[in-house]
């Protein structure tokens, strides 16, 4: 009986937290589709935010910025960060232990306090403030994230596969390309799909490096509701949210995240 009711109560805990992580997203998609600008019930539905969103240049623009720094950015860091973590898994040299040690404070670091340390560091190197300061202050917050990833999922890797693949004549990159990515490559979506979303809702460190008028999407919803908020935000995260689950969902059937059952 004790053990029913530990089920029961179990599954209403994991309800309340569903529902409390996705009431507010549920709440803001379905006033996207309100035609009251200020939430006025009872609902009408309308699609003029969507229309007035489409007629939106600025926000446009930022979203679409904001995608291909995104993209830029995923593409750097899976590489860098699966090259990395592959060179930690094979490799034993002298601070290989303080490198992965590494890896973690800049993810725990404050991003206001990583912000204002890269804005000083660029423009002392004469980079100063653009989109190409901004894709590299992404990617170095996105490689931790990609390399842990990735390393984990080479921590349940067997290396004599690699052996017995040299033992038969491979070199090191059909080996690498033939035996280790195929089995790592469930980690290293997953590590690109992590650094897409720090890139892509990474506020602190874009208003810091972004130049004016070159806002990135975060940064433009920022300003959007300092200056007066408009269900148009409300259109564009929808759209945004839809999206991110789609891709979600898509690579979670198709990349084995859980495992072999």
């Amino acid at each position: 009986m004790s053990g029913v009711f530990l089920a029961r109560l179990g599954k209403l805990w994991l309800a309340c937290i569903l529902f409390f992580l996705y009431a507010p997203i549920a709440v803001m998609a379905f006033m996207s589709f309100n035609a009251s600008q200020y939430y006025q019930l009872p609902f009408d539905f309308s699609l003029k935010w969507y229309e007035k969103l489409a007629g939106n240049q600025e926000i446009v623009d930022a979203a679409t910025r904001s995608v291909m720094i995104a993209l830029a950015t995923t593409v750097i860091a899976t590489i860098l960060g699966t090259a990395a973590s592959v060179a930690l898994f094979r490799y034993e040299f002298r601070g290989k232990r303080f490198l992965q040690v590494m890896l973690f404070p800049p993810i725990a670091i404050p991003w206001l306090i990583t912000g204002t340390a890269m804005l000083i560091f660029f423009f002392g190197v004469g980079l100063g403030r653009g989109t190409p300061s901004v894709i590299i202050g992404h990617v170095a917050l996105a490689l931790p994230y990609v390399i842990v990833v990735v390393s984990a999922r080479l921590a349940t890797f067997d290396a004599t596969l690699e052996e017995a693949a040299r033992s038969l004549g491979a070199d090191s990159w059909t080996v690498t390309r033939e035996v280790t990515l195929p089995w790592i490559s469930s980690g290293v979506i997953a590590g690109a799909l992590f650094a897409f979303a720090v890139s892509f809702d990474q506020f602190v460190v874009s208003y810091f490096l972004s130049e004016p008028g070159d806002s990135t999407l975060p940064v433009l919803i920022y300003t959007s509701i300092r200056k007066g908020f408009t269900p148009e935000i409300n259109a564009i995260s929808t759209i945004i949210i839809v999206v991110s689950m789609a891709v979600m969902l898509f690579a979670a059937r198709f990349s084995n995240f859980g495992g072999e059952r």
